[in-house]
């Protein structure tokens, strides 16, 4: 009769083991995906914030000169497109700093402008 005892207090204690592993693995899985969700709306937070620093800049300093751009901010204004990591828009700021006319400058900047809001994720 003890033995029995034994046995089936063993058997209920291996079962109680068994259920808290198996919870403890299921809830590991469910952290583990939330966490790499929140990691990935953090990333495009940064890069949302990133974008927007950029265009701030980018209006304020140029959209809105009243004079020549001198080369501090040039050089501020590079540093945060580079800072982007992004190709499109990089190739997009290059099309914008090597224009030959008024007129060309102008589509670039709209063409920029369009890249920049489009780049902006929102969910």
């Amino acid at each position: 009769m003890k033995t029995q005892f034994v046995r089936l207090f063993t058997l209920l204690v291996i079962l109680v083991l068994l259920a808290a592993a198996f919870w403890g693995v299921k809830n590991y899985f469910e952290v583990k995906r939330e966490f790499q969700t929140t990691k990935e709306a953090l990333k495009v937070r940064q890069i949302n914030e990133n974008i927007l620093d950029f265009a701030k800049i980018f209006i304020n300093q140029v959209l809105r000169a009243e004079k020549e751009i001198d080369f501090e901010t040039r050089l501020k204004l590079e540093y945060a497109v580079r800072d982007l990591a992004d190709k499109e828009i990089l190739k997009q700021w290059d099309n914008f700093v090597n224009s030959k006319t008024e007129s060309e400058a102008q589509e670039q900047v709209k063409n920029l402008l369009e890249i920049l809001v489009n780049k902006i994720k929102i969910d």
